[in-house]
């Protein structure tokens, strides 16, 4: 299936963001997503991710353009695997017998995610020989069920850490701060990025050891905010721009009707981070600031630059660039369960890939998307995946 929506000549926006959340097995959703970018000739030139958001950026930022799709596909193929150890013929074979009802899709769906519980994922975990209950207080063992030295690897062999410190595409990741709780991003217009920044950004605990960056030790951004969208909003200078903001939580949903829907609806609503509610609320920042420059139009040029600081820190906060943030969310289907998010099988992460490329190619089709908003703040959100837009 290939994209009809090449685009011939860039969009009219200064930059082009990609803003990719974390959700671990979900992540190839995001990687679909990607594709259909690619293929319709949309570069970004900032990618920012948080947990596995963090290492399809890397793998992004890491790449160059032509190579950036192989690179995400050796990356999730190598992480994911057959169900319970079958061969590769025998695992689709068993995989199109049971999925033919969502039952049959559930029970097979909760075999793999056992199976990713106790035996990890290639290339990426790996479970401890010994529980953390039985190692001594302090030591990495026993604070995390997993080893993640795999990842480290992988990152090393797949991404090309010279090239993203080049700059040629800005490169951000988040991850949180374990001694001062605070939320830090790491970017390569600051730091020297290396693996353990992207292994930063998503050491989950306790499945996953805090990772030690200058001495200071940093667990997954998904804890503070699980979307670098604010982060790209507010950076300064600000600049006009098309971001494509892809989310691996929903955060509508249906009222749970038992207790394993309960956990689900939980889990995305507390990591779907609230994306709509900051949209809107940079929405209303946005038009305050294009009023704000209305109103010092009116004033004469000689007196601002005269005017005092409290007036200057208004002329600097003062703009009228515009924004359109695109969605692109996953919305899981009722067979995956609570588990969604460590279910690393092939068959599901080509159905996750193909949802992505799926939704960005049907958004693609609405030329809207990549036009200049005429909004009075200058902002257009779109969810047209869901044939939803404002």
């Amino acid at each position: 299936m290939k994209s009809s929506s090449r685009v011939s000549k860039r969009p009219p926006f200064e930059r082009i963001a990609l803003l990719l959340q974390g959700g671990g097995a979900l992540g190839s959703y995001q990687a679909g997503v990607y594709e259909a970018l690619a293929e319709a000739n949309l570069h970004p030139d900032w990618v920012a991710g948080i947990s596995v958001g963090a290492i399809n950026s890397a793998l992004i930022a890491g790449n160059p353009p032509e190579k950036r799709v192989e690179a995400l596909r050796s990356f999730w193929e190598a992480i994911t695997s057959p169900p319970i150890g079958l061969p590769s013929l025998v695992s689709s074979w068993l995989g199109a017998l049971v999925m033919q009802d969502d039952f049959g899709h559930q029970m097979l769906n909760q075999t793999r995610a056992f199976a990713s519980l106790m035996g990890g994922a290639p290339g990426f975990f790996t479970p401890r020989p010994i529980p953390p209950f039985f190692s001594p207080a302090g030591t990495v063992e026993a604070a995390s069920f997993y080893d993640v030295s795999p990842l480290k690897e992988t990152l090393e062999r797949m991404v090309d850490f010279d090239r993203i410190n080049a700059g040629e595409m800005r490169f951000s990741v988040g991850a949180v701060n374990v001694r001062t709780g605070n939320f830090a991003y790491f970017d390569n217009t600051a730091d020297v990025i290396c693996a353990e920044h992207v292994m930063a950004s998503g050491s989950l605990p306790p499945g996953f050891p805090a990772t030690t960056i200058d001495g200071e030790q940093y667990w997954d951004g998904g804890l503070v905010s699980n979307t670098p969208l604010q982060w790209v909003l507010d950076t300064v200078p600000r600049k006009d721009t098309l971001a494509f903001q892809v989310d691996l939580w929903s955060a509508e949903g249906e009222f749970p009707r038992d207790l394993t829907e309960l956990e689900l609806r939980q889990k995305d609503i507390r990591f779907s981070s609230r994306t709509r509610a900051a949209t809107d609320q940079f929405k209303r920042s946005q038009r305050l600031r294009r009023a704000l420059l209305h109103l010092l139009k009116m004033v004469p040029a000689e007196d601002l630059a005269n005017a005092d600081p409290e007036t200057r820190l208004l002329v600097e906060e003062a703009c009228e660039k515009v924004y359109n943030i695109v969605h692109l969310i996953y919305r899981a289907k009722s067979y995956e369960g609570s588990s969604k998010d460590y279910e690393f099988s092939r068959l599901t992460m080509e159905e996750h890939w193909a949802a992505g490329y799926r939704d960005a190619v049907e958004t693609l089709r609405h030329p809207e998307v990549l036009m200049r908003p005429e909004t009075l703040d200058g902002v257009a959100t779109f969810d047209l995946s869901d044939n939803e837009h404002d």
